[in-house]
């Protein structure tokens, strides 16, 4: 069985900063791989060690700032044996669709993908539409929202929480699951991991023509900063739990 892994690279948000008109600054932002996807990372890995003979693949689109030595060992450090990497400025800014298509044309250059795993969203913009337009662009059915995953043959058994009951589905492959956070607790890489990434696969590519995307941003901005109510109650004075409730229940 051969198991992709779709991540994102999004900037840091803890190096993000908001100007005063709002506006968004990821000039000092580094790189860093979309912390849903590291769960999808993780799930392949797995998934890879649990069925004999199988092998799991990264795979990835964006500009070419995404290029880095650091970031490559890092997404390979975590389980998979090689990467896969889109990397051109053609690929900057690019909404869900655009990725799809881009993802789709990395796994049928690939060939043999038995299934794609992927976040249940992105860090930055968790859209939850790539893993089901990559699915249509590749013809594959999907199932997201998954908390666990099994091999069964030619056939995955895939187990969803939903609010009132967990369901357990087959799906037959290849196909496009997309995990949530509770499917697998991503590793943190010791140093030996770190080394033997430095000597595995790396692809990385241009793009094969122009991406358009289908969505135009008119405007992204921090959302205006509410001033504060500094609403003391003296917990002595009758009425107070009343007051209190009342007073939360009109903030909400």
């Amino acid at each position: 069985m051969k198991i992709a892994a779709a991540f994102k690279v999004v900037p840091d948000d803890q190096d993000i900063k908001v100007a005063g008109d709002r506006t968004l600054d990821y000039s000092k932002a580094k790189n860093t791989i979309s912390v849903y996807d590291l769960n999808a990372l993780e799930v392949a890995s797995q998934l890879a060690a649990e069925v004999e003979g199988s092998s799991a693949v990264a795979i990835t689109a964006g500009p070419a700032s995404i290029d880095e030595s650091k970031l490559k060992k890092n997404v390979l450090a975590r389980g998979v044996d090689e990467l896969f990497m889109i990397a051109d400025d053609a690929c900057a800014n690019m909404d869900a669709k655009a990725t799809a298509c881009e993802l789709a044309a990395l796994v049928e250059k690939i060939g043999d993908v038995d299934v794609v795993v992927c976040g249940d969203g992105s860090a930055d913009n968790y859209a939850q539409q790539v893993d089901v337009q990559l699915a249509c662009k590749l013809g594959w059915p999907v199932v997201n929202a998954a908390t666990k995953i099994s091999c069964k043959g030619d056939a995955l058994e895939v187990e969803r929480v939903l609010e009132d009951v967990v369901e357990v589905v087959e799906i037959s492959l290849p196909a496009v699951v997309s995990v949530t956070p509770d499917a697998a607790e991503a590793r943190i890489p010791g140093m030996k991991d770190i080394l033997a990434a430095g000597k595995k696969p790396m692809n990385v590519e241009a793009a094969a023509g122009s991406v358009a995307p289908s969505i135009a941003v008119v405007d992204c901005k921090a959302p205006e900063q509410a001033d504060r109510k500094l609403q003391i109650f003296d917990a002595a004075e009758d009425g107070a739990v009343e007051n209190f409730a009342a007073a939360l229940k009109a903030a909400l």
